[in-house]
């Protein structure tokens, strides 16, 4: 079961965008079996949806990527001794650096997607 927990927590974005970008590929077929009338262009605001899961997790697991690739160092801290140290923080702490890193990935994540479109 320990097992488990670890690759699950190991490969939770994975699966997730994978589950993310299937989920866009069977909406059309799936929602013309529940209504023949519904258009096949008209993806509607569900797809919508869909499609910021899939910009959000992708954009998650570029950073982790790059995170993990230029800078071994810091992805082996996050991956062994983060989680230790944040724990030892007090509760303020907590909510600022989490909240801080929250609001550092929207701000990137909007200005890559502003700079795709």
């Amino acid at each position: 079961m320990e097992n488990f927990i670890i690759l699950y927590r190991k490969y939770l974005l994975i699966t997730l965008l994978i589950a993310s970008i299937l989920a866009y590929l069977a909406y059309q077929p799936l929602i013309r079996l529940v209504d023949v009338t519904a258009a096949p262009i008209d993806y509607g605001i569900l797809s919508a949806v869909l499609v910021a899961a899939v910009a959000v997790l992708s954009f998650v697991q570029l950073c982790l990527w790059v995170l993990h690739r230029h800078w071994p160092f810091l992805g082996e801290y996050a991956a062994e001794h983060f989680e230790r140290n944040f724990k030892s923080l007090l509760s303020w702490q907590k909510v600022g650096l989490y909240l801080g890193f929250f609001l550092a990935l929207l701000y990137a994540f909007v200005i890559a997607l502003g700079a795709l479109l």
